[in-house]
């Protein structure tokens, strides 16, 4: 089990499920749908926010709502 947090620059997984049901409703409104891919795009220079590809637009990140994110 790889949460989103955790893929470097580059990586990318496929969206499998969530472990928070408040943020996953928020995250699935911005294309965060199981079985979607997501590729990590760029981080902030303290880690925080991270910028990701998802249904073939960035989106902005924080680490807490990318620690939700479970990959295949």
């Amino acid at each position: 089990m790889m949460k989103l947090s955790q893929l470097e620059i580059g990586e990318t997984g496929i969206v499998k499920e969530f472990t928070d049901l408040e943020m996953s409703v928020k995250l699935m409104e911005m294309g965060c749908l199981p079985g979607e891919e997501i590729k990590i795009s760029r981080v902030a220079p303290l880690g925080d926010p991270i910028a990701v590809t998802v249904s073939g637009y960035q989106l902005s990140l924080r680490k807490f709502e990318a620690s939700t994110i479970i990959l295949q």
